[in-house]
């Protein structure tokens, strides 16, 4: 059988190997998956999760669970030489290894973008993945906590201090979301009020939210600033160091979380490990048909979809745009991708990659949304139930569908889980700690301090 492997199994790669699954004989063809994550992150869900809407694992789709026929290889690959139809897999544990295939699909996604600001590395963290919006929530409801052991003063305001980076929909969604929970979570802490809490929001351009037009991304900014946020626009993150935020606009404050949502970049493999063609970006060169290649000449065998692919935009009529990197464009791609695969393996012609913008929708906290559809501009609370209902229907899977939807249903009558598991990073210490002090050299030593003490004190 021809082998076709697929690098990424996020939302292109997901989709692609779903539908050939669906659509190939058990004979027809070996489907290969290269991801490092037994699961795909749906990612519109991750605000969510850091507010506590969502529970963190109703926003993972399991591979194994959904991809029964298909080959799974827990790894990342590290080079792609498609001359010579092989590419480097290093898998967890143990050495690299060559796999060979007759096809290549690369969805491999994109990284976050960060720039050379001092402590950014040290301190910030992203909103790309699960475990990423797990440890935001964890980390503010531990501020909470360890802020209402303290005197109002330097200490406790760096703790209730929050700052995003990247005024994208990713970062305006969790700034947004994270007010949200940080103003349910004050009811509960009679020392502290909505006065200690600060929420700054920095964006190095003009405006926020680029895929709205500039009067409703103006309204979103006034409605985070009536809400308690600093949103510093055409502003830079100068310094991060210890925690002691330097911003461009002069403004300097110590904030206890910093949140890195600045935009995305080609990962290193396709910048630096590749012979396939790429842009300047590191995007892969893709044709309209999602073969890799210009339009006057494409690689054999070698297709691109999702964030890591400059792909034509046929429905935009600014003349070369490529389309926007998005969860409609990644998952529709998948599914042509897939669909032009089996066309070429029985002898057919590919078709093009066309699709028109549903429009734009975000949530900007419990009750609150924004959506856009060309001139059309919904604001409020029915943006947010339509976020809600289009974001429900769309996660793949009826099993997602379901637990999602109970999540919600139970948080509308007992609210959001405010329970913090920052421990679970250190799953060993409670157990190391005991461990170690009824051991026998701990003990003997114990004993010793004991008698010293006894001796000079008589």
């Amino acid at each position: 059988m021809r082998r076709i492997l697929i690098i990424g199994g996020g939302y292109a790669g997901f989709y692609t190997a779903w539908k050939l699954e669906k659509k190939l004989r058990r004979d027809e063809v070996e489907v290969v998956v290269v991801e490092p994550r037994p699961y795909m992150t749906y990612q519109p869900f991750l605000p969510e999760v850091v507010a506590g809407s969502v529970e963190a694992r109703h926003a993972a789709i399991s591979l194994r669970r959904n991809l029964r026929r298909t080959k799974l290889v827990p790894g990342r690959v590290i080079h792609i030489g498609h001359d010579a139809r092989t590419v480097v897999i290093r898998p967890a544990h143990g050495p690299d290894f060559t796999m060979t295939y007759d096809v290549l699909v690369v969805t491999a996604g994109a990284v976050t973008r960060t720039f050379d600001v001092p402590g950014v590395a040290d301190r910030a963290i992203g909103m790309k993945h699960v475990e990423e919006a797990v440890a935001i929530r964890d980390r503010v409801l531990t501020a909470f906590d360890e802020a209402s052991g303290l005197e109002p003063g330097p200490d406790r305001r760096r703790l209730l201090t929050f700052t995003f980076v990247g005024g994208g929909f990713s970062g305006v969604e969790g700034f947004a979301e994270l007010m949200s929970l940080a103003k349910t979570l004050v009811k509960y802490y009679p020392v502290l009020s909505v006065d200690d809490l600060a929420f700054h929001l920095v964006e190095a351009s003009g405006r926020i939210l680029p895929e709205v037009t500039e009067q409703p991304g103006r309204w979103v900014v006034r409605m985070l600033e009536r809400r308690g946020a600093q949103v510093h626009l055409n502003t830079t993150m100068s310094s991060a160091e210890n925690g002691h935020v330097v911003l461009s606009d002069g403004a300097a404050f110590d904030s206890e979380l910093i949140v890195w949502t600045a935009g995305n970049a080609a990962t290193r493999l396709l910048r630096n490990h590749t012979d396939l063609p790429h842009t300047p970006r590191g995007l892969v060169q893709v044709r309209a048909d999602l073969r890799i290649g210009t339009d006057d000449k494409f690689v054999p065998d070698a297709w691109a979809a999702g964030d890591d692919a400059a792909v034509p935009d046929l429905a935009s009529p600014t003349p070369g745009a490529f389309t926007v990197p998005n969860a409609q464009n990644a998952v529709r791609q998948g599914k042509r991708l897939a669909k032009n695969l089996i066309r070429t393996l029985r002898g057919r012609e590919p078709k093009n990659y066309l699709h028109r913008s549903f429009g734009s929708i975000a949530t900007l906290g419990l009750g609150k949304g924004i959506f856009q559809y060309r001139s059309l501009v919904i604001k409020g609370l029915p943006a947010w139930v339509m976020h809600r209902g289009y974001h429900v229907l769309s996660i793949p899977t009826w099993d997602r569908k379901v637990r999602v939807f109970s999540i919600w249903l139970t948080a509308f009558f007992y609210g959001r889980d405010i329970v913090s598991l920052t421990s679970v990073q250190t799953p060993r210490e409670a157990f190391h700690t005991e461990a170690t002090a009824n051991s026998p050299r701990a003990i003997c030593g114990s004993e010793k301090a004991t008698s010293s003490t006894i001796q000079r004190s008589t």
